[in-house]
């Protein structure tokens, strides 16, 4: 999952991306307000981490721009500012949840992973994708038949990525937005070679390939 950290104090932004990391997203970092965005209204995400006092443009700016553009991802705000007044203007503008600092990680990270969970229908951090495959967002835990798998971080990423989006066809070009940095090599083989291991691991039958449309994960068999 792809993440977007709109944040100007380095410290935190690097805090927040170190966290981020390990609880298996895939993070970029923006420290201006323009920046943040441009990137948010022209690249894919699966949610946003937006600081209300961005330099260059506000974070309630950046939002209401995003929200008028159609720009649907999710977005957490995590501000300074507490006051009732201020939340309420963000959730009016369009935020999903709210995080005041100074926060812990382990709420910023919860709240992400609930406004990503609702986006694509789920209500629980238990997410029944079919065919005997279960994740938990929260553990990063995947069980096959009620037995838990062991995956490496980049497949579960891609497990994870594919179940939020459960019966639909994912083309490989998202798949490398999503999971990989932006100096990823986009011709290679690299996508097909991580699902043929996580096909391994979970059975040949739990990720289709849809030829000259992408992978689906879940959904009605053929």
């Amino acid at each position: 999952m792809r993440v977007l950290v709109a944040e100007d104090d380095r410290r935190i932004a690097d805090l927040l991306a170190e966290a981020l990391g390990g609880a298996g997203f895939n993070v970029v970092v923006a420290t201006d307000g323009e920046d943040a965005w441009f990137r948010g209204d022209s690249e894919a995400f699966d949610a946003a981490l937006l600081d209300l006092g961005m330099p260059g443009l506000d974070g309630l700016s950046i939002l209401k721009r995003w929200r008028k553009a159609g720009r649907t991802l999710p977005v957490v705000i995590v501000t300074a500012r507490g006051n009732w007044d201020e939340r309420v203007e963000g959730i009016e503008a369009g935020a999903d949840d709210y995080v005041s600092k100074p926060f812990r990680v382990e709420e910023v990270l919860a709240r992400l992973r609930a406004v990503i969970r609702r986006s694509s229908g789920f209500a629980s951090a238990l997410i029944e994708v079919g065919n005997g495959l279960t994740l938990n967002t929260n553990t990063m835990q995947v069980m096959r038949r009620g037995a838990p798998v062991a995956l490496t971080p980049q497949e579960y990423r891609l497990v994870a990525f594919l179940a939020h989006r459960r019966g639909r066809v994912v083309s490989q070009m998202e798949i490398v937005e999503h999971l990989y940095a932006q100096d990823f090599e986009r011709d290679s083989n690299s996508v097909e070679v991580l699902v043929g291991r996580v096909r391994k691991r979970l059975g040949s039958d739990v990720i289709r390939t849809r030829r000259g449309f992408g992978y689906v994960l879940g959904g009605d068999e053929e």
